[in-house]
């Protein structure tokens, strides 16, 4: 063992302050730890699925292993929990549930399809996910991989039951096989499209592991002079530049955020620190930002950028690390405001947003207007009222005028 994976849930600051006094402490093991979201992982614990994963383990010991896999690979442990468990939604209990749950699932499997799933180690709920693939058909992939071993090409699976010809063409450009027969079979070029590969092998006289990787090569071939009736340029285009790095991972590469030491609770938090943390959720009036002390903090929309951002989803995305400056922190309301414009001051205005210290709406003292008292006002001695203009053509309005004649 060389990794630690700590669920960011309770006591998780203590359980990292603590693992990284025995990394100090050994370190001729060679440790080395990252604080894994463990969002849904309860869920997981107690499903029908994990009981037949770990009928032998308690629920607790189940949420472990769930955590230490997400970060071995994410996508293939997060596909076993519904995508609702992992509560990101900012209205997701007020839609449509039957919508929700169809777009959900059609957002897991393009990912699933996009990143690619290797056969030969994939659980079923992750083949499930395939295209042209039904939960059952996925475990009797499963099944017949466990009976005759790992699959050595992407045809070996139409002796798979159930799994007829219209379902492997689906499903084939998004099954890779590692160390199989055929190279092609890593990539994500379709069974159908290897005669395409074929011709460029015979055109240059080499072998396709000669050919492959070789990007030099690769782009110096013309897709028009492998065309036919049935692969255009596009396809042609895309073949060729899927063989320059075949069965490449499109995600990007996984970054953990620094927690700053002793920063572990909101009353350890300062106005004006600047600490590192992971976009939790983006929102439509900002996003939320874990810096590790159990509680996200808020960017407004306003403090993303030192230029307009008309979406929050333009400037950040869920993942990203990103450096942030503690704004405001209200300790009995348990709120952080935040702002990733690192030379904002604490406390100032700033154009179109009130200022950080009270709420967008009263001010955080009362009915508040043009800054005048009202609830909380100090020792300050009281001010007349400013005349404002009243509103016209409504009962409101009446009630209005009836006020200022007294």
């Amino acid at each position: 063992m060389n990794l630690i994976a700590i669920g960011n849930g309770t006591a998780s600051r203590e359980t990292d302050k603590l693992a990284a006094e025995v990394i100090k402490k050994h370190a001729d093991l060679n440790l080395s730890k990252v604080v894994v979201s463990e969002a849904g992982a309860s869920v997981y614990s107690a499903s029908e699925l994990a009981s037949k994963e770990f009928p032998e383990l308690d629920v607790s010991i189940r949420g472990a292993v769930s955590i230490a896999r997400r970060l071995q690979d994410p996508l293939a442990e997060l596909v076993k929990i519904e995508p609702k468990a992992i509560g990101v939604g900012q209205y997701q209990h007020d839609v449509n549930q039957v919508k929700l749950a169809r777009a959900l699932d059609a957002r897991v499997e393009d990912c699933v399809n996009a990143v690619g799933v290797d056969v030969n180690t994939a659980s079923a709920p992750l083949l499930a996910r395939v295209a042209g693939l039904s939960s059952s058909v996925a475990e009797n992939v499963v099944k017949h991989r466990d009976a005759n071993g790992p699959f050595p090409s992407r045809k070996d699976l139409l002796k798979v039951p159930r799994l007829g010809d219209k379902a492997f063409e689906q499903c084939a450009g998004f099954l890779r096989i590692s160390a199989g027969s055929n190279p092609l079979d890593a990539s994500s070029v379709h069974p159908e499209a290897y005669p395409v590969v074929e011709r460029i092998l015979k055109q240059c006289g080499c072998e396709v592991k000669q050919v492959i990787g070789d990007t030099s090569f690769l782009r110096g071939l013309k897709p028009e002079d492998f065309t036919d009736a049935t692969f255009g340029v596009p396809t042609v285009r895309d073949i060729l530049k899927e063989l320059e790095k075949p069965g490449r991972d499109p995600r990007p590469e996984f970054v953990a955020p620094s927690f700053a030491e002793g920063v572990e609770d909101l009353k350890d938090l300062a106005v004006g620190m600047v600490l590192e943390g992971r976009v939790t959720n983006v929102a439509a009036f900002g996003a939320f930002v874990d810096i590790g002390v159990h509680q996200d903090g808020l960017v407004h929309v306003s403090a993303l950028s030192h230029t307009f951002v008309k979406d929050p989803r333009d400037a950040v995305k869920a993942g990203d690390v990103v450096k942030v400056k503690v704004m405001e922190v209200d300790l009995p309301r348990k709120r952080i405001a935040l702002s990733m414009r690192l030379d904002d001051v604490p406390g100032e205005a700033r154009s179109g947003r009130p200022a950080q210290g009270g709420d967008a709406a009263t001010g955080g003292g009362g009915n508040r207007r043009g800054g005048q008292g009202g609830g909380g006002g100090g020792n300050r001695s009281p001010q007349p009222p400013k005349p404002v203009a009243a509103p016209a053509n409504s009962a409101f309005a009446d009630a209005f005028n009836r006020a200022q004649k007294k």
